[in-house]
């Protein structure tokens, strides 16, 4: 492998994942380029929770004082009926070892992105760069941009979402799968939920259709609220009024209607995921995030993967002889985690089950 200084990275996208790629690369002493198609960096959607190993990677990068600044530490969740009594409490799973870190850090993934962004000085951030083509020469690979850039390199890292042309051109012909349903996502001022979200406990109102996550972000007195509900148009970011989703909601406590009622803007999108794949990697090319797993919001895993994969294919980089051995290893290591959550993500919830961490199992007997 080439030394570490001359080794040419280049990652595709600058989302959770390309970003937290990046901070991991350049933390373990590697040059780093990133390549995003838009005019900025910027993220919608939901409030998320930060499980413990990527907390951990935060820590290694020196982002652990930046982190806990715009999260705050929740412990459980509740499980609401429809009509909005608690029929079940849960602790946060242990994914690590210790049997302490039952908890998650809850962030807005605005936040989480702009934590990341802001560790990566910006001449290595190249907006306005839309991949279009990328061909393989051996051990490099050379890229080519829409705009007219050409840029080589000894790896590309393909985080260019769950549409990823590096997916598509090296590994996998599958298309996204739509599952017919619509997420409605918001932020709400605390006071506008009726003393139905809590301080630190994520709330989830499930039945056998609806999902509505009242997810609080303390450090904003804001409420991420994210509903999900069947819908049979595909659009990727659908044109549908929220009417749609409010007669999904005739039967529901009258507080969770106005909730939605009183949302003027929702982000509104389709639900897709991608099925697993067999292959993430080549002698000098890398799937990493949604390109190599996305998966449907369900477990809450989709971020925390992404930036577990960013540090472990940093880990790998600087533990192997060549970068081909190195994206084997960070393949090996990853695939198994990554595939559990894909498909658990499919399992929509329901108030009528035991436990909503049905991963548990895997990881108690890892």
């Amino acid at each position: 492998m080439n030394s570490k200084s001359n080794l040419r990275i280049a990652i595709l996208g600058g989302g959770i994942g390309g970003a937290s790629t990046a901070v991991a690369l350049r933390h373990a002493g590697f040059n780093v380029n990133v390549y995003e198609q838009a005019a900025a960096i910027t993220e919608v959607g939901a409030g998320i929770g930060l499980r413990p190993p990527s907390i951990h990677y935060f820590k290694k990068w020196g982002l652990l004082e930046e982190i806990e600044r715009v999260t705050h530490k929740s412990v459980q969740i509740e499980i609401l009926s429809d009509q909005a009594e608690v029929v079940l409490k849960e602790q946060w799973p242990a994914l690590t070892d210790d049997p302490n870190e039952k908890w998650a850090r809850l962030i807005h993934r605005a936040d989480c992105l702009d934590t990341l962004i802001n560790a990566i000085p910006s001449e290595f951030l190249h907006l306005n760069h839309k991949c279009k083509n990328i061909v393989r020469h051996g051990d490099y690979a050379e890229i080519e941009f829409e705009n007219g850039v050409k840029v080589e390199a000894d790896l590309v890292i393909g985080a260019d979402g769950i549409r990823s042309l590096t997916r598509t051109l090296f590994f996998s012909q599958a298309q996204p799968v739509f599952h017919h349903y619509h997420a409605y996502r918001a932020l709400v001022n605390e006071e506008e939920t009726y003393g139905l979200a809590t301080e630190d406990t994520l709330r989830i109102i499930a039945d056998d259709k609806v999902n509505i996550y009242l997810l609080p972000l303390k450090y904003r007195k804001q409420v991420s609220v994210d509903i999900t509900v069947p819908h049979s148009d595909p659009t990727g970011r659908p044109n549908v009024p929220k009417e749609d989703m409010l007669r999904e909601l005739k039967n529901y406590h009258p507080d969770l209607q106005k909730i939605a009622e009183n949302v003027d803007h929702w982000d509104i999108r389709a639900l897709y995921d991608i099925d697993p794949i067999n292959q993430w990697s080549n002698e000098c090319i890398t799937l990493l995030g949604d390109s190599a797993h996305s998966m449907l919001h369900n477990q809450g895993q989709g971020a925390n993967m992404a930036i577990q994969d960013a540090g472990v294919l940093a880990e790998c980089l600087l533990e192997a002889d060549s970068v081909a051995e190195a994206l084997q290893k960070y393949e090996t290591l990853r695939k198994p985690v990554c595939h559990l959550f894909q498909n658990l993500s499919r399992q929509f919830h329901s108030a009528k089950e035991e436990t909503f961490f049905p991963e548990k199992e895997f990881f108690e007997n890892a």
